[in-house]
């Protein structure tokens, strides 16, 4: 974790929790008072609200009691069972929990040294794309002299209602959480990659070769230290927290505490086709009710297991809103799964390592085109390249990459009724292998890869792309949204992610020397055909060079072959206009390389735009003899610097 911690209204802890020890009086935070405000901004909790401090409470309060375990929580009346089944999920994790409340032993009652309590608290979160920490009193909301948020089922232990406390501090109010996403919640306690699925659409529950793809997904995510939660989306017809036939509540987040392959005892392997199940372990946070079909607590299933292997799962069977599913019953039953990765970039692991970059940055208004910064999502043609541009390189021939794109959360802004996510995504487009300057067309360019658009906080894309240069464009879905937003990029090797700020050639004194550039040209060599045989083989190893003035961009070699597809992309500011594009096709070798032949263009603008087929010729003028072989181009030329 990074050393530089941010603090939320600049509240010292330790400089704090001095002064209230000194002046022997306990911490009531100025910034989240005790009052209705911190509650709620519309709808009032029923009941009398009287704010308590853990003593009041019971006698010998702690932040943990026998440890932290996702069996610590109850979900208490406002809608956060999200938020309870992140805390679930982070339960599970040491390493993630202690990022989020740092010095738990520190910050422990000590009935040896009743004096250095001061009533004061900190927590961690991980705030758009930095860690923040957040102190608190311990002043709690109860009706009847009972926690009506977040507790825990043991009735001297704090850690969750507190942390409730600092997550509703940073969102506004408690009422702020209401009916929020548990990957949101993660996220925020980790820094991790929220990735949400469609279990219906992408009929999980009927194609088994995806149910496969998943499993083994999740499975791995797990084993990573990655968590997931997941929901029954409440449809038109079903109620929010109603039960389903098969005892799931719906549109009520679970956390996935366990992801497993079951073996199954010795007289299974002749009544059942395979020797392992694929089995999924959930946890309600309501700590009670579960799932009552296959495999549930006391199922006839589970008598088909070897005790060593019951064990070895844990398997309990209160009715402690922990159970256990088939995968296949899992992907029937759900609708919607949040995965959070916890992206590995350490260099010291065994598992693989990512390299990471993380950019800020904003979508804003502005009247003058190529000023403005929020243009919409691809299908507003006019507008869409007005959006932030990242450039970045694949190195590799190919190579994995995770994006997530997330905008600023929004939570703050529910007094207003602002509070919702605006639907956000992205797009990947493959451009010129030496492009530098912002994109303002699209002629030559590929489109390789579109996120979902959807109107969750996060959205995020992995993607084998093949080597070459890449725009990024984040995008809001509507045109003329003012928001910020933070794209983290996660590649095999660096990428180089960097924002494309510059229109065109910036002039400087240096131009009054050497000459501005007059004209722009964009080329694509699509593919070269009936090539000179170069080995016995009858094959070629050939590949592109295009050349303009001082400035050349080689393409990848393509193997044995006569016929080769390149689609290789360059943009050329040119200063002189007569100077023409050379387009000359190669054959590596391993002593030395082949010239094969070449075309040559004037490149002008009132040269046709349609893609065209050319001879190619030997070295020289344009009139120079023709050579076996044709290379197909496109080639867009324009003396308005920023039309391409």
């Amino acid at each position: 974790m990074s050393s530089s911690v941010r603090l939320f209204r600049d509240q010292k802890y330790h400089e704090l929790k001095g002064q209230c020890i000194q002046q022997r009086r306990l911490f009531e935070d100025p910034e989240f008072p005790a009052s209705d405000e911190s509650l709620f901004y519309q709808s009032p909790p029923r009941g009398k609200v009287e704010w308590k401090r853990p003593k009041d409470l019971c006698e010998d309060p702690h932040l943990f009691v026998n440890g932290i375990s996702s069996h610590d929580l109850h979900q208490g009346t406002v809608g956060n069972c999200w938020f309870v089944a992140a805390c679930s999920c982070l339960a599970l994790r040491k390493t993630l929990w202690q990022q989020v409340i740092p010095d738990f032993n520190e910050q422990e009652w000590d009935p040896k040294k009743p004096e250095k309590y001061a009533g004061i608290f900190r927590f961690r979160f991980w705030c758009f794309g930095e860690w923040t920490e957040v102190v608190v009193d311990d002043l709690l909301p109860t009706v009847n002299g009972e926690l009506i948020y977040c507790h825990s089922n043991v009735k001297n232990e704090f850690w969750s209602a507190l942390l409730e406390k600092a997550y509703a501090k940073l969102a506004g109010s408690y009422e702020a959480l209401d009916g929020g996403s548990a990957a949101d919640a993660i996220v925020d306690f980790t820094g991790a990659v929220a990735e949400s699925i469609d279990l219906v659409q992408g009929k999980y529950g009927e194609i088994i070769s995806e149910q496969m793809k998943l499993f083994e997904d999740l499975l791995k995510v797990h084993k990573r230290g990655g968590l997931i939660s997941c929901y029954i989306a409440a449809s038109h017809g079903s109620t929010s927290e109603g039960e389903t036939r098969m005892g799931l509540i719906i549109g009520h987040a679970y956390s996935v505490t366990a992801v497993r392959k079951l073996r199954l005892g010795e007289r299974l392997i002749f009544s059942f086709q395979a020797e392992k199940l694929f089995m999924i372990r959930l946890r309600n946070p309501w700590g009670k009710r579960e799932w009552n079909g296959a495999w549930s607590d006391n199922s006839e299933e589970w008598k088909k297991v070897s005790s060593s292997e019951r064990k070895s799962l844990g398997l309990t069977l209160e009715n402690d809103g922990e159970f256990w599913m088939t995968f296949e019953d899992w992907c029937k039953n759900f609708t919607d799964v949040d995965v959070c990765r916890i992206v590995n970039t350490s260099f010291f692991s065994i598992h693989k390592t990512w390299e990471k970059k993380m950019m800020q940055g904003a979508w804003t208004k502005n009247s003058e085109p190529l000023l403005n910064r929020c243009g919409g999502c691809f299908d507003n043609k006019e507008t869409f390249l007005q959006n932030p541009q990242y450039i970045f390189d694949v190195k590799k021939t190919e190579d994995k990459v995770l994006v997530s794109l997330q905008q600023e959360d929004r939570r703050k802004y529910k007094k207003e009724g602002k509070g919702d996510s605006i639907p956000i995504g992205f797009e990947i487009l493959k451009v010129e292998d030496n492009r530098t300057y912002r994109l303002h067309k699209l002629t030559v360019q590929e489109r390789v890869a579109t996120s979902p658009y959807i109107q969750t906080r996060a959205v995020f894309l992995k993607r084998i792309l093949k080597q070459g240069r890449y725009i990024l464009i984040p995008t809001t879905y509507h045109p003329g949204v003012n928001a910020k937003f933070i794209l983290r990029l996660f590649t095999d090797v660096p990428s180089e992610l960097r924002e494309l700020k510059a229109d065109k050639p910036k002039m400087t004194c240096w131009n009054l020397l050497c000459g501005y550039p007059r004209r722009v040209t964009q080329i694509k060599v699509r593919s070269a055909e009936g090539l000179q045989k170069q080995d016995r083989s009858g094959g070629a190893d050939p590949y592109v060079l295009i050349k303009c003035e001082n400035q050349s961009v080689r393409s990848p070699v393509q193997h044995d072959t006569t016929s080769a597809i390149f689609d290789a992309q360059v943009i050329f500011y040119r200063k002189n206009i007569d100077s023409p594009v050379i387009i000359q096709v190669w054959n590596s070798n391993i002593l030395c390389d082949q010239f094969l032949g070449q075309a040559v263009l004037a490149a002008s603008p009132s040269d046709p735009r349609e893609q065209q087929t050319l001879q190619l010729r030997g070295r020289g003028r344009r009139e120079a003899a023709e050579v076996p072989g044709r290379i197909t181009v496109k080639v867009f030329s324009s003396d308005d610097l920023v039309e391409l």
